[in-house]
């Protein structure tokens, strides 16, 4: 199963929630709307302002705030803020990270999926994900439309 870690599904959300509000916000007030623990919600925090994400102002006002708009920002963008390179597999992102190198032939497939995987998380933007769904997701219907 392909799935993204908690400390990623933890900064969408608190990109999320910093680009609606569109204002500085602290790591206690992120930690308490989003419901996670301070030490969790400051070692997300600053992984999204060390990537350029955030804009991190130190002292009793202090806080975070994006640097860019919802619409810039991409889901793919906060996933490799916190996980680094989306790709499927080690050999999909370098040659030599792989000790099956040798002996593959799968690593140009691996990483045509890669760049089709994060070309769809980079056409997801935090101001897509911030709106609410007009309707209830059906994969199915995706299924559907790519048979045919």
């Amino acid at each position: 199963m392909l799935r993204i870690s908690k400390l990623t599904d933890y900064a969408i959300l608190m990109m999320v929630e910093l680009a609606r509000e569109g204002e500085m916000l602290s790591a206690h007030s992120l930690a308490e709307r989003i419901h996670v623990e301070l030490p969790t919600a400051s070692k997300v925090l600053k992984l999204l302002a060390g990537s350029g994400l955030l804009e991190s102002y130190r002292g009793a006002n202090g806080g975070y705030r994006v640097r860019r708009t919802a619409a810039e920002i991409s889901v793919a963008d906060v996933i490799a803020a916190i996980e680094g390179p989306i790709a499927m597999t080690e050999c999909s992102i370098e040659e030599g990270l792989c000790s099956q190198e040798d002996n593959c032939e799968l690593r140009s497939n691996w990483q045509r999926i890669s760049f089709a995987v994060a070309q769809a998380l980079r056409n997801v933007s935090l101001a897509e994900m911030a709106a609410p769904a007009s309707r209830k997701f059906n994969p199915l219907r995706i299924t559907t439309l790519n048979a045919g």
